[in-house]
């Protein structure tokens, strides 16, 4: 029996280990990789148009900031796509924190109703 008990003791240390050694673990929600990666991939999904005229991924600033962000040059790529989101007229994303934030409590279909009689 202690056999079988070293054994599941040593394969829950086993899993917590690779979670703990996880990339995703390693980085900060205020690492400047992270909010860099964000802010591009936030450009390419709400910025590019779907028209055959939109410049898309193929904007020269974005292209830059992505450069910059793969070189390491974070603080200079986030500048720059802060700059070509606002010029989009479109809100920067907040940065994130690893604080969950509170879900408002859910309302019965009927109480809408009973409040406004």
């Amino acid at each position: 029996m202690p056999s079988a008990l070293r054994r599941s003791t040593f394969a829950c240390a086993l899993v917590l280990a690779a979670g703990v050694a996880h990339p995703a673990f390693a980085q900060s929600p205020s690492d400047p990789k992270t909010r860099c990666d964000q802010l591009v991939s936030y450009y390419d999904r709400y910025g590019a148009g779907r028209g055959e005229t939109s410049d898309g991924a193929r904007n020269h600033t974005r292209i830059g900031a992505g450069l910059d962000c793969q070189r390491g040059q974070y603080e200079r790529g986030i500048a720059a796509m802060e700059t070509l989101l606002k010029n989009k007229a479109l809100d920067v994303p907040p940065v994130p924190t690893a604080i969950a934030e509170p879900v408002p409590p859910l309302k019965p279909h009927g109480e809408k109703r009973r409040m406004s009689q």
